[in-house]
């Protein structure tokens, strides 16, 4: 079974279900649904150490500043994920 927060697709060359990459809240209206605990929960997860700096590049995004400290806007409800993400990349 997959998990609610994973969205799956058909291969059309393999005709096998393939899982995607868990879904992001973007939306203003999607995050406030949600709560602070939620949303800070989701924020750990996402930036969680993978150990493996080579290969990961979450650290290089971050540029050595705390993940909940940059998104605590959007962990206290007041900005979307997708909307501090694109001002981190900038």
């Amino acid at each position: 079974m997959t998990p609610p927060n994973i969205e799956t697709s058909t291969d059309a060359r393999s005709k096998s279900r393939v899982e995607l990459a868990p879904t992001m809240p973007c939306k203003k209206e999607e995050d406030l649904r949600s709560t602070k605990e939620e949303r800070q929960a989701y924020v750990r997860e996402k930036w969680e150490c993978m150990h493996n700096c080579e290969l990961c590049g979450k650290c290089h995004i971050l540029k050595g500043r705390d993940a909940e400290t940059l998104y605590a806007e959007y962990i206290e409800g007041k900005m979307s994920y997708m909307e501090i993400t694109l001002e981190i990349r900038k």
